[in-house]
Formats: structure tokens, C-alpha cells, sequence
């Protein structure tokens, strides 16, 4: 790349253009006079929606968490593309030496979602009730606090989804808060959706843990890319960066992809980080929980994998 041109590589979901227009308006901001341009890319875990998200990587050859990043990793490889956009939740923990994750954009809300067609949350979904989602983090907690619950597969985009649990196939679905508020929805108000009404309730992140990285927009580079260093640098925020950074190092210690069932969540008071996580069996049962605290974010993540019990 140059300093007067910058191609950043994104998937075509509605989602991830707003994360793509996030950062080009982060970039114009620092970089005025620099020239843009937007890459959008087809990655496995969008063509292959005729498969439950878990077993994606199984059926494609491809490592976990690795079904929405290998194509625009592929291109900066080639150097198609300078910058991957990630939501860095579905970025794995452990990259080829010659990538990096140089920065992140300021994180958005971290709370998981439940969206039903009945107001209340999940306190007053009926026993039975179907929720779908496509998160085994998500089943594995759900399950846990409302075992009664039957939870099932649910793939698509955001409005896909929407419409899913207007029908008649699911009573509630899950999803993220920073991808509904990026889409520009109101979770104080109901929406109506196929002419059905639907209510938000989002779930605090003390109850039920997000995922490592959630919320956080992600930027990968070519590690030896002076030039995309200095740029990323410079939209970077310092606080979301320090806290992902804990989480993914939890997250590779537990050596955990996106289909492991753990839970965490950090907290910065200054320089204080505070963490806590919640990892459940593959194969059910109560979960290992874990709380650490200290000024840097790997030793902290270190005493978090540490303390579970």
C-alpha cells in the first residue's frame, strides 16, 4: 500500500458494511486526504448457510473461527487488500506469523440480545419455548439458566433473522447488541417486523457472558506493513484494545475457537482490568468459573485461566 490509498477488505452483510463505513469514517477523520477504497469479499461462513455455523469448518476444511476471515486473509496474502474489517469475535485467537491484529475501533454495547415477539425477556418465555441461534456460547448459557428451553439452529443476517422469529419456526432468537445498534435499531422500542411486533431485551453481561472480543470492530494486517501499522495506529482505541487483547488471550490459553461454549467479559477502571469467565463442558454439566485483576491484560488473562474452577 501507499500512504495516499488504503484498500480495506469487508463481507458484503449489511453488518459488516456499517463496520466498513465505521472505519472509513475513522480513517477520513485522521487521514484527510486519504483515498479509500472498499473490497467487499465472499467468505466461506457466508456462502455456506445450508450448514449449521458448528460444523462449517468440519465440512469446508477450515479452522475454527477461521469460516469468516480465510478468504480476506487470502487477499491480503495476495495484496489485494491492506486492511481486513473484522467483528473480531470471529477473528482466531491464534494468526500466521505474517498477520497481525494492529488495532480496534471503540467498542460498541457487549450484551447479548434476546429478541421475542412477547414482551418480558426471558423470564416469561413458556417452558418449551424455542430460541434460535447459532452460537454454541449462547445454547450452553441459555440451556443453563432455563433448562426447560429448546434451543435451535438459526443462520442468516440480522434482517434474516428478524424475520425468522416473526414467523412461526422460533418464539425468540438471539443476538448481539453492537450489531443491532449498528443497524440502527432501537432497543428501547418495539419493531415491527413482517407486521408482527418484536421486543429487544437485552441481557446484562454479568448474567449472561458475551463472547471474547464482542462488540469490537478488528483491523488485520500484514505484519510487515509499515505503512497500514502507522494507519491502523492512528484510529486505534486504546481502551477497547486493551481489553479484547485480555479476552483473546484468555481465549488462546484456553485454546478455544469460536465454537468452544466460554463466556468473558472485562471491566477497565483506569488501568484496572477485571475480568470474569464462565466455560462450559462440550458435553454439558455446570460450568468453571473464573475473576482476575491487574494492570496488564495478558498476565491477567493468565490469572483468569488460571483461577477457573
Amino acid at each position: 500500500m501507499t500512504m495516499e490509498q488504503v484498500v480495506i477488505g469487508t463481507r458484503g452483510s449489511a453488518l459488516a458494511l456499517a463496520q466498513a463505513e465505521l472505519t472509513e469514517t475513522a480513517l477520513g477523520m485522521a487521514f484527510p486526504a486519504l483515498q479509500v477504497v472498499r473490497e467487499i469479499i465472499k467468505t466461506t461462513g457466508d456462502r455456506r448457510t445450508d450448514v449449521a455455523l458448528s460444523q462449517v469448518a468440519k465440512v469446508e476444511g477450515v479452522l475454527d473461527k477461521g469460516v469468516f476471515t480465510k478468504e480476506l486473509e487470502l487477499a491480503l496474502e495476495a495484496g489485494t487488500i491492506d486492511l481486513a474489517v473484522h467483528s473480531l469475535k470471529d477473528v482466531p485467537t491464534v494468526l500466521a506469523d505474517h498477520f497481525a491484529i494492529a488495532g480496534v475501533l471503540e467498542r460498541a454495547p457487549i450484551r447479548d440480545v434476546l429478541v421475542t415477539k412477547v414482551p418480558g425477556g426471558l423470564d416469561t418465555l413458556p417452558a418449551g419455548a424455542t430460541v434460535g441461534t447459532s452460537s454454541v456460547r449462547r445454547a450452553k448459557q441459555l440451556l443453563w439458566l432455563r433448562p426447560d428451553l429448546e434451543v435451535i439452529d438459526l443462520r442468516g443476517n440480522v434482517p434474516t433473522r428478524l424475520s425468522k422469529v416473526a414467523g412461526e419456526d422460533y418464539d425468540a432468537i438471539m443476538l448481539a447488541e453492537a450489531g443491532l445498534v449498528r443497524l440502527g435499531h432501537d432497543l428501547s422500542k418495539t419493531e415491527l417486523v413482517d407486521d408482527v411486533e418484536l421486543h429487544f431485551a437485552p441481557l446484562a453481561e454479568e448474567v449472561f457472558y458475551p463472547a471474547a472480543g464482542q462488540g469490537a470492530v478488528g483491523f488485520e494486517i500484514r505484519a510487515d506493513d509499515a505503512d497500514a501499522v502507522a494507519i491502523v495506529k492512528a484510529i486505534n482505541h486504546p481502551a477497547t484494545f486493551v481489553r479484547v487483547t485480555a479476552e483473546r488471550e484468555f481465549l488462546r490459553l484456553l485454546e478455544g475457537g469460536c465454537h468452544t461454549p466460554v463466556g468473558v467479559f472485562t471491566a477497565l477502571d483506569g488501568g484496572l482490568i477485571t475480568m470474569q469467565a464462565r466455560v462450559f463442558p462440550e458435553q454439558g454439566g455446570e460450568p468453571r468459573t473464573g475473576k482476575a485483576e491487574g494492570c496488564d491484560p495478558l498476565e491477567v488473562a493468565k490469572e483468569l485461566f488460571e483461577s477457573l474452577a
